[in-house]
């Protein structure tokens, strides 16, 4: 019996009608009850969450016990502290139960991660996951991914609330997806419904590579899955200030210099109080000052988000990073937009290189036939940076070998190049 089979078999886990399993292709009957099963309460109950050695021990042991995959989940305190980093971490495994990690009590679960290693890993968004994970120890070699599935399977909705109610027919509260879960001690309700995050992502997962194998798209999965699990650490973003909401406002350098100040100022306070950056100092806030260039104390305290419950201090902190900036040289002053590393915006191409922006109309519309002949968006077909840097910059004869040979350099998988290189060559040369 399925975990979603037996947590139907539950009384106080439903409310009328059994277990539905809807196919994409297959809908239920009229006469079968279709509204989704609310899932109330993880099937062994909530269990306590473990803080202690002892206790994560005693996990390691039962998870490194037990069989198939397992299923992982980790909820951060985004908005409301400094990074991304966990604050629980979910798993559940046939045999072993649910489990729910305070990383915070145990922030070391690098023996948790080497006696899963080997096991295949179920991850909703793992690409959201596993850079909190890795930071805790927890590193998978394999791994299933139900969005990305989703996706590949032409599902119109991937998250997991909605994932779960399609292909499993039961309904997950989704209310507390976005609280702090710093919180300590976390309330009963937030527990549940963590744990509940992992019921049935074994069955989705099984759901959809059955779905996923009849579209004859099982293989490609796999190769994304490879692809992710092998995927290195991200390097860090260069000049993140430059990504402030509403940086398009700021034109000159001088401004530019004071939205850097401000942000790295604000940065840094934000990491020693561990709390969101937002929550120091708004990007609007920010925006205005480096707009305006106020010369006083008094004159930042006019300004959106430097209002009359800022501390005096807390102004004088801001006002100098200010100062800072309308200081410098104009030869420290940063440069207007970043370094181009590939192909200019689309929009341009037009006036910079006409064959050029012929070349990505055409491969944009092949890849867009494409993408919905097969039934899949197409940015997971294929990127749409990836085309773009193959039509900027396209082989010197387009053959279908060379062009399959762009495409690998530039990160593509097997299976894209395979359905994507043909109709790029033919693009190119029609273009």
């Amino acid at each position: 019996m399925t975990d979603a089979q037996e947590t139907a078999a539950e009384p106080a886990l439903r409310t009328t009608g059994g277990p539905r399993r809807q196919s994409l292709v297959s809908p239920p009957p009229d006469d079968v009850e279709s509204a989704p099963i609310p899932l109330l309460e993880p099937r062994e109950g909530i269990p306590p969450v473990v803080a202690t050695d002892a206790a994560l021990a005693e996990v390691t042991a039962a998870f490194a016990a037990g069989t198939g995959p397992v299923a992982v989940d980790a909820e951060r305190a985004s908005g409301y502290r400094y990074g991304q980093r966990a604050y629980l971490v979910q798993l559940r495994r046939e045999g072993a139960g649910t489990a729910l990690i305070d990383p915070v009590g145990c922030p070391d679960l690098s023996g948790l991660g080497d006696a899963l290693s080997g096991t295949e890993w179920i991850l909703h968004a793992a690409t959201q996951d596993l850079p909190c994970l890795r930071e805790i120890g927890m590193i998978p070699t394999r791994l299933f991914d139900t969005e990305l599935a989703g996706r590949l399977a032409g599902f119109p909705r991937v998250g997991l609330g909605a994932m779960v109610e399609n292909v499993l027919g039961y309904a997950l509260e989704k209310g507390h997806s976005a609280v702090d879960w710093s919180t300590r001690p976390l309330p009963e309700p937030w527990l549940r419904y963590a744990a509940l995050d992992v019921e049935l992502l074994v069955d989705l997962r099984d759901a959809l590579e059955k779905e996923l194998d009849r579209q004859g798209k099982l293989d490609w999965a796999h190769q994304e899955f490879e692809a992710i699990a092998a995927a290195p650490p991200a390097p860090p973003r260069k000049d993140p200030w430059r990504r402030t909401s509403g940086m398009h406002k700021v034109r000159r350098r001088r401004q530019m210099a004071v939205v850097r100040e401000l942000w790295t100022t604000r940065d840094r306070v934000a990491q020693r109080r561990d709390v969101s950056p937002g929550k120091v100092l708004s990007d609007t806030a920010i925006v205005e000052a480096s707009l305006s260039l106020p010369a006083t104390v008094q004159a930042l305290t006019a300004l959106p988000g430097f209002g009359h419950r800022m501390g005096r201090r807390q102004l004088e902190q801001w006002q100098a990073a200010v100062d800072r900036a309308k200081a410098l040289p104009d030869t420290e002053l940063p440069q207007p937009g970043q370094p181009l590393t590939g192909p200019p915006p689309p929009r341009s191409w037009a006036d910079k290189d006409p064959e050029a922006a012929a070349r990505l109309s055409a491969a944009r519309a092949a890849v867009s036939e494409l993408a919905e002949r097969i039934t899949m968006p197409q940015e997971n077909l294929i990127t749409p940076d990836t085309v773009r840097r193959v039509c900027w910059e396209p082989p010197k004869e387009p053959t279908v070998e060379n062009v399959a040979a762009a495409l690998t350099a530039h990160g593509a998988r097997r299976w894209q190049v395979e359905l994507v290189a043909p109709l790029l060559a033919k693009a190119l040369v029609a273009a």
